[in-house]
């Protein structure tokens, strides 16, 4: 979102803690104009009208960015919030959104989704997680070929380890830092993403500067994942 801000958008956030997210929107307000909303998005419902909401607030919708996820867990019910929090929100914002983004003529979804998704690595568990941010990338791709009659276009980003203070990494670091240090090993760079680099790239792919790109997964891992596309 301050990325966003800083290239001159208005933004529209949302999270499930209201006191937190109005802390969050008051210093964002600083830098431009934020609309935001407390909603569960496991919520289908929730979902269509805070995007509904956000549309009317901002004057439309060109860009539409799904970071929600339920992490991991086992187990049925770990699952079945996985399935409702990391999938069909996904499902439900494409679907909320797309009557707003037809009328853009810069729309673009950039969802995310992690390096788990697309390779068992030596720091994998089994777990939600992974598997259906999996099938969060096989909808993208799938509403990619959909949406890009309508001029829409939908990319993902998947990071490796991503390292900020008061994160899940930066608790691994204090209570497993042999996870920690096994992780900061298998990246190329001999370092983890920091909460920028994410922000960077999704922010090119929902640019105009991406305009020619849809249907593509862009890895933000530091050469955390040992693979080349061609």
């Amino acid at each position: 979102a301050k990325t966003l801000l800083a290239e001159g958008a208005s933004v529209g956030i949302c999270a499930r803690g209201e006191a937190q997210l109005k802390t969050v929107a008051d210093e964002l307000s600083e830098s431009g104009t934020v609309f935001w909303k407390s909603v569960d998005v496991g919520d289908a419902a929730a979902v269509t009208s805070f995007v509904d909401d956000a549309a009317e607030a901002l004057g439309g919708v060109d860009i539409v960015i799904v970071n929600a996820s339920a992490m991991s867990g086992k187990g049925r019910e770990a699952w079945e919030n996985s399935f409702n929090v990391d999938l069909m929100s996904l499902v439900g914002f494409i679907e909320a959104a797309t009557p707003h983004l037809e009328k853009s003529s810069a729309a673009s979804v950039v969802t995310i989704s992690t390096t788990s998704a697309i390779e068992a690595g030596p720091i994998t568990t089994a777990n939600s997680y992974g598997a259906l941010k999996a099938a969060v990338l096989q909808h993208s791709s799938a509403q990619a070929r959909v949406l890009g009659a309508k001029g829409i276009r939908v990319n993902a980003v998947s990071p490796g380890p991503v390292y900020f203070e008061g994160g899940p990494w930066d608790t691994i670091k204090e209570q497993r830092p042999q996870l920690y240090d096994a992780a900061l090993s298998s990246a190329a760079l001999g370092k983890l993403a920091a909460a920028q680099d994410v922000a960077n790239a999704v922010t090119f792919l929902a640019s105009p500067a991406a305009g020619h790109i849809t249907g593509t997964n862009l890895v933000v891992d530091g050469g955390f994942t040992n693979r080349f596309d061609f």
